[in-house]
């Protein structure tokens, strides 16, 4: 059945985070819990992962099928509540659907763990478990990446990986 053009679902509307947000949440967070991380280092997570790292985070790995195993030098955990540690920020590279009960996890366990920041990577929206992390007192950041976001705001040249820390036009010679 078609619905009415009025019935239609209006779209979400965009998501605009102010640049001092972000900048202040990379700056104070140093404990990520990175839902979804991969030992596979061809995967976006495990990239981000290790980007991370380099910049001085401690970055946890949860996956229910790495769980005691280690990514990245990390050991992995089945879910949030596994994790011994305080975390900062929670990253969630999930599924927007499932977004929601990481989210509620995180919420259950953020005054004992030090949770602040609820952060859903590029494609990642889940405006209803946003909206209950905020009314918890959190952070929410939806739709985006922390290691672009980085390099974005601290000025780097690592938006393809690389960071040579040099700009020039001249070829290196090789030795």
């Amino acid at each position: 059945m078609v619905r009415p053009v009025s019935e239609a679902a209006a779209p979400p509307s965009p998501l605009v985070y102010e640049d001092a947000e972000i900048e202040g949440i990379l700056r104070d967070v140093r404990v990520v819990a990175m839902v979804g991380a991969s030992p596979n280092w061809v995967r976006p997570s495990n990239f981000a992962m290790k980007y991370m790292q380099g910049k001085g985070f401690r970055v946890i790995p949860v996956n229910p099928g790495q769980a005691g195993k280690e990514i990245l030098g990390e050991m992995c955990y089945a879910r949030l509540a596994d994790i011994p540690d305080r975390i900062d920020m929670v990253d969630i590279f999930r599924s927007s659907e499932a977004a929601g009960g990481i989210v509620d996890e995180a919420i259950a366990m953020a005054a004992d763990k030090g949770i602040s920041v609820i952060w859903m990577q590029l494609g990642i929206r889940n405006d209803a478990a946003a909206e209950r992390a905020r009314a918890a007192g959190l952070q929410v950041i939806m739709d985006r990446c922390p290691k672009i976001e980085y390099g974005r705001l601290f000025g780097e040249l690592s938006w393809s990986g690389i960071n040579s820390g040099v700009i020039s036009s001249k070829r290196r010679k090789m030795g």
